[in-house]
């Protein structure tokens, strides 16, 4: 999530693990700019353990790049960063860059339109879009109806703590739930089956 109006950068990011781990990165300088936390990401990829290795993974809303580079970092195959800003996708191409992360690609797009529009299947997909956009469902949705979803893929959603209104299909299974501070992430993974409608996710 990012300012248009802001170019600067003095913030980092640290990659928490893997083949990079400890390297500091520069975002933008943005109040709009969320990173997911060091300690959350710490998490996740604790969670992720057993499948992120030679995973082909898609960061829908990309921003300072935090969960995608964490991803090549512990030993993913391959990383697409959608990122509708120009501003922020060249940041991101500079750290990119800096890392000499070849496995990776920064699309600039609407993530939505860009789902509709593509036929490569994912193993892991982090959607951790700006709060309170109710962008969630509608990522969920695309992410299905264009079968971008291997089986048994796994899917993180990162929201506001008090954002529970967002919907999940029926054979997506809540993996993982954790909150930290005023964020709440989950860990999902797709079972694939016939079923096509939509729960409203209130799981504990």
């Amino acid at each position: 999530m990012v300012n248009h109006n802001s170019n600067r950068t003095s913030g980092k990011i640290r990659i928490t693990g893997g083949r990079w781990c400890g390297r500091k990165l520069p975002v933008l300088n943005s109040p709009g700019l969320r990173p997911t936390l060091g300690r959350v990401r710490e998490t996740l990829f604790n969670w992720l353990a057993p499948v992120i290795q030679e995973a082909h993974c898609l960061d829908c809303f990309a921003g300072s790049g935090a969960l995608g580079l964490e991803a090549l970092s512990r030993g993913a195959a391959s990383v697409t960063l959608l990122e509708k800003n120009r501003t922020v996708s060249k940041q991101l191409a500079k750290n990119l860059q800096v890392l000499q992360a070849h496995k990776a690609k920064i699309i600039t797009a609407n993530s939505l339109l860009w789902l509709e529009q593509q036929s490569d299947v994912f193993n892991v997909v982090f959607i951790d879009p700006p709060f309170r956009n109710g962008l969630i469902t509608k990522t969920v949705i695309a992410l299905e109806q264009n079968r971008c979803l291997a089986y048994d893929a796994w899917i993180y959603i990162e929201t506001s703590a008090e954002n529970l209104a967002f919907k999940v299909p029926a054979h997506w299974q809540l993996h993982r739930k954790k909150v930290a501070r005023q964020v709440t992430y989950r860990l999902y993974i797709c079972h694939e089956t016939p079923q096509k409608h939509y729960n409203t996710d209130y799981t504990d």
